[in-house]
């Protein structure tokens, strides 16, 4: 590798001997502002740090992510993902592609099994099972027995390439949404792999991979050029984001949920305006708000319009990889790290941020959306007034009162209909 002026190799001592990783608190003690970057511009100074060849990824470029503005940059800046996460929609033709690849090479007469993913690669699939049984115990057998009797092809394609490919991994139907999978199973928060340790990061080819922000990892959506770009080691381009800080405060209250929390906050942050920019969520709220609460608004990511919605690793983080039954040395290991990397989150932060957006937690009240879109936040008491507003403006009609012993019947009958004359 071609020296950089900016790399700070040092190691780790873990279980399974020293680790390298790149540290950022080197570059902090040499007077780099670090700890005023963003976490999310810090994973990806880290990325930059790494995988520094000179040739995709040179010194210009960390020095693009290094004097980090909030106002952003049109300078393109370069991401390699350390994994690759899919769906069967996009997944199946990028590994066709890559067959075709090893075909050609065949042809050529070189080696085809040469030809490889060159960072892991998990495909799931979670798109494709139909409900043809329903509503007894042997509805999911049977549904999962015409899955494959339908698509066998497929599946047997699929099940040549994850045995023939390297870094391919498929996890079959009926298993759960993939970014359900991503979150519970193959995210790691930290990665270790040929002896060095680093953020784990990935791009998805479905909108919502930004769900996994939530326990920490950076991820965003991608379409399917770009994640086989990934796969074959080109890096990702883009321009140098914003970052727009939200900050929780207080917790949520009795009767107020994650769903009533990610409404507010998709109708605040497209009032905002943050489409193409990163945000990061921060402030003492965050230590109320579970993984799986993070999760679900950090999903809701396309719908604010932004690019991420970033949680950094805290302890929240390691409670919630307890609970899905991580081991204790990959809990260790991410902790361990992430203090020593300035990749842990504390309360005594000072970020600076493009912009920030403040937020109460104690101020959330039930909510519904809709009825078209998301951002269409109708609070709950407001519902019947706003209901009957929508049935007018939307659809051109006109709500009638109901007759009086229909709504005695609602209101009196305590669900029982109300006899007005005796039997017959």
């Amino acid at each position: 590798m071609t020296n950089c002026p900016y790399i700070t190799k040092k190691f780790l001592k873990t279980d399974h001997g020293p680790l390298a990783y790149y540290s950022l608190a080197d570059l902090e003690s040499q007077g780099y502002g670090i700890s005023k970057l963003p976490f999310s511009i810090r994973i990806l100074l880290e990325n930059a740090l790494r995988n520094f060849d000179d040739f995709a990824i040179t010194s210009e470029n960390i020095e693009t992510i290094l004097q980090w503005k909030p106002a952003g940059s049109d300078k393109d800046i370069p991401f390699k993902p350390s994994r690759v996460l899919m769906q069967d929609f996009t997944g199946v033709p990028a590994v066709v592609d890559i067959a075709s690849l090893r075909a050609e090479a065949a042809r050529k007469g070189r080696n085809p099994n040469d030809i490889n993913p060159l960072i892991p690669v998990d495909l799931i699939i979670d798109h494709s099972v139909q409900v043809d049984y329903f509503g007894t115990d042997y509805a999911y057998s049977r549904n999962m027995d015409k899955e494959y009797q339908r698509n066998q092809e497929r599946y047997r394609f699929l099940k040549w390439a994850q045995k023939s490919f390297n870094n391919f991994n498929v996890v079959p139907p009926g298993m759960g949404i993939c970014h359900q999978v991503n979150l519970e199973y193959l995210s790691k928060a930290v990665v270790e792999r040929n002896g060095e340790i680093f953020p784990d990061t990935l791009v998805g080819t479905d909108s919502h991979t930004p769900m996994v922000n939530g326990i920490g990892v950076l991820a965003w959506g991608v379409g399917g050029i770009e994640a086989e770009a990934a796969i074959l080691g080109q890096p990702i381009y883009f321009i140098m984001p914003e970052v727009i800080g939200l900050k929780l405060s207080g917790k949520l209250p009795l009767g107020s949920n994650a769903t009533d929390l990610v409404l507010t906050i998709a109708q605040l942050l497209r009032k905002s305006g943050v489409v193409g920019k990163f945000v990061e969520v921060f402030g003492p709220g965050l230590d109320n708000l579970s993984v799986p609460d993070r999760a679900t608004i950090s999903n809701m990511s396309p719908e604010f319009g932004c690019t991420i919605t970033y949680f950094p690793i805290d302890d929240k983080t390691l409670e919630y990889m307890r609970q899905s039954n991580r081991s204790a040395e990959q809990i260790n290991l991410v902790e361990e790290y992430c203090k020593i990397n300035m990749l842990w989150r504390t309360d005594s932060e000072d970020i600076t941020y493009t912009d920030t957006i403040e937020l109460d937690l104690t101020t959330i009240e039930p909510t519904v959306a809709g009825p078209k879109r998301p951002q269409d936040k109708i609070l709950l008491k407001n519902l019947k007034s706003k209901f009957i507003d929508l049935l007018h403006e939307s659809f051109g009609r006109k709500y009638v009162q109901p007759p009086e012993q229909l709504t005695r019947w609602f209101t009196e009958g305590g669900g029982q209909p109300i006899q007005s004359s005796p039997p017959m």
